[in-house]
C-alpha cells in the first residue's frame, strides 16, 4: 500500500502487505493497549475501503448489537436488511453477501472492537468460530481482521483458543506504543517544536500513545498543554481513567486496586505482596487479573536477577496510569494551572526522577545500541537485598540490570535531571558499595560495569571514573 500517512509500524505494514498477497484467506488479529492506533492503521492500510466493516458498541445488548449489523449490512447492499434474529443468523447474512461479490477480487472484512459483541449469552463467539471453520477458512482472497483493545479477550478467545478457532488465525500484530522517536516524528507532523527534556517529561505523563499525543495543542506551551488536558475542568483526559478501565476490564475495580498498589511501590511487588496489600487470595482471580493487566500493557512482568519466574516482581507499566495516581486524582479542578505552577517543586521532581527510570526500560534496543551490543543477546533484570548488618552488608537496589552473553553486566544507573549529572564524593560511595554488594551477594565472577543514563550525561570530575559507559537522553530517541 503506497502513500501511508502512519508513523511507524513498519513491521505491521510489512506483514499486512504479505498478508494481502496471498490468495488463501487471512484471519488476521490487530489487538493493543487502547487509544494505541489499532483501528487507525487498519484503516489507513486499507484505505478506509472494505467489503464490510462493523464497530462493536460498548456494554449494548445483543438486540442493538445486531441492529447495527443490519445497518451495516443495508449500506453495502443498498437493500433492507431485516435484523438478524441471532449471530449464527447474522454471520449467515454475511456470507450470503459475500458470495455475491467477484471472486477474483479481495474481500476485506474488518470487526473492531469485537469483544465488545461478546457479551454475556450473546453467542457471538461460537457463531463466528462456525462461520470462519465452516466457509471463511476455505475461501480465497478474504481477509477478515479481527481487532479490540480488550486484549485479554483477543488472546485467550482467539489467539490461544483451545477449541474451534485453535491456530487459525494467520496473523498476529500486537501494536506497541510509540516510541520516543516515533513521538518525535508525530509532534513535527503536527508542527510542534518542543525540546526534547520536554518531549521525555510529556512521554512520561502519557507514554507512547498516539491519541493522547494528537490531542496537543500546537499553539500551547508544554506545561499548558498539560494544564488544559489533565486538570482544567472538564479538560479532555481528566476522566480517561475510569473510563479506561471500565471499557477494558468486567469488574474493574479489582483491576484498579491492583494498578493502584503498584503505584504505591517503586520496586514493584510480587504476586504474594500484591495478595497481601489488596487483600485477595493467591489464586486464580489474582491470576487472571495479573495476566490480563500485563496483556493490556498496564503491567509488566520484571525478572528479578538469577531468580525463579515465580519470584518476578510486577511493575506498573502504564505513565498515565501512574500519572494518575500521583497527581489526577488528587489535583485536578483544585488549580487549573496546577503543572505548570509546580515547575520548581521537589515532588515533581522525584516523580520525574522515577519514572524516567520506566522510560529507559522502554528503549532497551537505544540503550544497547548506544553501548554498542545491539547483536548481543543480553538479559534484562532487577536487583535488590536489605543486606546483611552481621556481614557489614548495606541494603541496595538496582534497577536495570543488564546481563550479556559476552559475560559483562552493565548495572544501570538513571538520573533525570536538567542538567549535566554531578557526582559528588556520597554518591561515589553508594556507587562503589553497590558494586560491591552486588558482586559479593551474588558471588558474581563476571565483569561489572557502571553505566549512568541520563539526561544530558555525566559532568566529568574526580569521582566521575567509575562511571565505564554512558547513555544520554538523544540516544533514546534513535530508531
Amino acid at each position: 500500500m503506497e502513500d501511508l500517512k502512519i508513523i511507524g509500524r513498519k513491521n505491521e505494514i510489512r506483514r499486512l502487505n504479505s498478508c494481502i498477497q496471498e490468495t488463501q484467506s487471512q484471519l488476521i488479529i490487530v489487538y493493543g493497549r487502547r487509544r494505541v492506533g489499532k483501528t487507525y492503521l487498519v484503516n489507513q492500510f486499507f484505505h478506509n475501503t472494505f467489503a464490510f466493516k462493523i464497530t462493536g458498541a460498548y456494554g449494548q445488548t445483543r438486540k442493538n448489537q445486531l441492529r447495527n449489523f443490519a445497518a451495516e449490512l443495508k449500506r453495502k447492499t443498498g437493500k433492507t436488511q431485516r435484523i438478524p434474529i441471532d449471530w449464527i443468523e447474522a454471520f449467515d447474512f454475511l456470507r450470503e453477501y459475500l458470495e455475491k461479490l467477484p471472486d477474483d477480487e479481495k474481500k476485506v472484512v474488518f470487526f473492531d472492537e469485537m469483544p465488545w459483541f461478546d457479551t454475556q449469552r450473546s453467542g457471538f463467539l461460537p457463531a463466528f468460530e462456525y462461520f470462519w471453520n465452516s466457509w471463511g477458512a476455505a475461501q480465497n482472497h478474504l481477509v477478515f481482521i479481527v481487532c479490540g483493545s480488550a486484549t485479554s479477550w483477543i488472546v485467550e478467545k482467539i489467539a490461544n483458543n483451545k477449541g474451534g478457532l485453535y491456530n487459525r488465525h494467520t496473523c498476529r500484530l500486537y501494536l506497541e506504543p510509540f516510541t520516543l522517536n516515533e513521538v518525535e516524528t508525530f509532534l513535527e507532523e503536527k508542527g510542534i517544536t518542543w525540546s526534547r527534556y520536554e518531549i521525555a517529561e510529556c512521554y512520561m505523563i502519557m507514554g507512547g500513545i498516539p491519541y493522547y499525543w494528537n490531542l496537543l495543542d500546537r499553539e500551547l506551551a508544554y506545561s499548558r498543554n498539560i494544564d488544559d488536558l489533565f486538570f482544567r475542568k472538564n479538560g479532555v483526559l481528566w476522566d480517561e481513567f475510569e473510563h479506561l478501565y471500565k471499557t477494558l476490564f468486567k469488574n474493574s475495580d479489582q483491576y484498579i486496586k491492583v494498578v493502584e498498589a503498584l503505584s504505591e511501590k517503586r520496586r514493584g511487588l510480587t504476586r504474594n505482596e500484591i495478595a497481601e496489600k489488596i487483600i485477595i487470595p493467591a489464586n486464580g482471580t489474582l491470576t487472571k487479573i495479573l495476566n490480563h493487566l500485563v496483556y493490556a500493557g498496564f503491567v509488566r512482568i520484571s525478572g528479578f536477577y538469577h531468580q525463579k519466574k515465580k519470584d518476578a516482581l510486577y511493575q506498573l507499566a502504564d505513565y498515565y496510569t501512574a500519572f494518575y495516581f500521583h497527581y489526577i486524582r488528587d489535583h485536578y479542578g483544585k488549580d487549573e494551572h496546577y503543572w505548570s505552577n509546580s515547575i520548581d517543586n521537589p515532588a515533581r521532581r522525584a516523580w520525574a526522577g522515577l519514572t524516567f527510570e520506566q522510560l529507559c526500560k522502554d528503549h532497551i534496543p537505544q540503550i544497547k545500541q548506544k553501548l554498542g551490543i545491539s547483536g548481543v543477546l543480553t538479559e534484562e533484570s532487577i536487583w535488590y537485598t536489605h543486606g546483611d548488618e552481621d556481614e557489614g552488608i548495606p541494603g541496595t537496589q538496582i534497577d536495570l540490570i543488564i546481563e550479556r552473553r559476552d559475560r559483562v553486566i552493565n548495572l544501570c544507573e538513571m538520573k533525570f535531571s536538567v542538567n549535566e549529572f554531578v557526582i559528588d564524593k556520597e554518591y561515589d560511595m553508594v556507587l562503589r558499595n553497590k558494586l560491591e554488594t552486588f558482586r559479593r551477594m551474588n558471588d558474581c565472577k563476571k565483569s561489572l560495569q557502571m553505566t549512568m543514563i541520563t539526561t544530558y550525561g555525566v559532568k566529568n570530575n574526580k569521582y566521575s571514573g567509575l562511571i565505564g559507559s554512558q547513555v544520554m537522553l538523544d540516544d533514546l530517541f534513535n530508531k
